[in-house]
């Protein structure tokens, strides 16, 4: 490690540290800075919920949300030592532990957030049914340096479909303005992921109403044979308001991922916390009841990415040999 990057390693996790008054005696804090993604979108609403518990659950930790540009700067920003933790989508993620387009990173994976099923929102009122009718159309993609225009990339690929030459496509520079531009018509669709991602509520709870446009089983099936990493996933019914049956699509998990040489000791700590209080974290936000010891274990490419702190506590807990 070079000076630069001790320094900054050092601010990060030291100087973060403050002392804390529990009945009189001090506690030293240990800072951890946690990059998220643009105000308005999925990663924010997770990212402070995530902060909140681990905070509440361990007063040694002060988990500090920074709303970045997304994923794309989230990982660059890890392996500078900029942030000790980030969220990053699964496309992104798949790239640069497969050093697609760029040498292959050393970050870790802290634990898997949650699955992200792609899919469109319209407004109820409009013409288009499927994947096709959007063809030609102006489609927000989400927010530039997100995860998610790089899934629907992969998505449309897989049904021979090119994202910027067989879309008008609109990349945003915050996520939160997508609903709108689909309210107004600036749009005719949104796409997005998960469970609880708030343009999707924004919409499904318009007075017009909404109406979801995923892959029919057989795109979904040309998309996995071309893209297997890609998943086959259910939004369950109930996930967004007025959506009364389950929406069958495809997509991939989200992780929190950290910076290499972030301390086995303070890896482990963030680990034992998180999955301590999974039942807190779960009824704090829907999409965090994935956010699992179980589901890390099994949603990570290959268990040695997952960071030896990590690992050491899914050991004493039995879920890892």
């Amino acid at each position: 490690m070079n000076v630069t990057r001790m320094i900054c390693a050092g601010v990060l996790l030291l100087a973060g540290s403050a002392a804390a008054q529990d009945g009189g005696k001090p506690i030293q804090k240990t800072t951890i800075s946690l990059g998220t993604a643009t105000p308005g979108g999925g990663f924010p609403l997770y990212g402070n919920a995530f902060a909140q518990v681990l905070n509440d659950a361990d007063p040694t930790l002060s988990i500090e949300p920074r709303n970045t540009k997304g994923s794309y700067e989230n990982i660059p920003l890890l392996e500078s030592g900029q942030l000790d933790i980030a969220l990053v989508a699964g496309e992104p993620s798949y790239q640069a532990f497969k050093g697609i387009g760029r040498p292959a990173t050393r970050l870790k994976i802290l634990a898997a957030m949650y699955s992200s099923p792609g899919m469109f929102v319209v407004r109820a009122d409009s013409p288009y049914k499927t994947i096709r009718d959007l063809v030609g159309k102006p489609v927000a993609f989400g927010a530039k340096g997100s995860g998610l225009p790089v899934m629907s990339r992969f998505v449309l690929d897989g049904l021979g479909l090119k994202q910027d030459e067989d879309f008008k496509s609109v990349y945003l520079d915050h996520a939160g303005d997508g609903p709108a531009m689909v309210l107004d018509g600036r749009v005719a669709a949104l796409w997005g992921a998960g469970i609880g991602w708030p343009g999707f509520t924004t919409l499904a709870g318009s007075p017009g109403g909404a109406r979801f446009i995923a892959p029919d089983a057989g795109e979904i099936a040309r998309i996995k044979a071309k893209h297997a990493f890609l998943k086959p996933m259910t939004i369950p019914a109930g996930s967004y308001p007025n959506q009364n049956t389950p929406i069958e699509s495809l997509g991939s998990w989200s992780f929190v991922l950290v910076r290499a040489d972030l301390a086995d000791d303070v890896a482990y700590r963030l680990a034992r916390t998180l999955h301590g209080a999974e039942g807190t974290f779960c009824k704090k936000l829907a999409q965090a009841c994935e956010t699992t010891a179980a589901n890390t274990v099994a949603a990570a490419p290959n268990v040695e990415l997952i960071h030896p702190g990590v690992m050491k506590y899914f050991r004493e807990i039995g879920m890892a040999k």
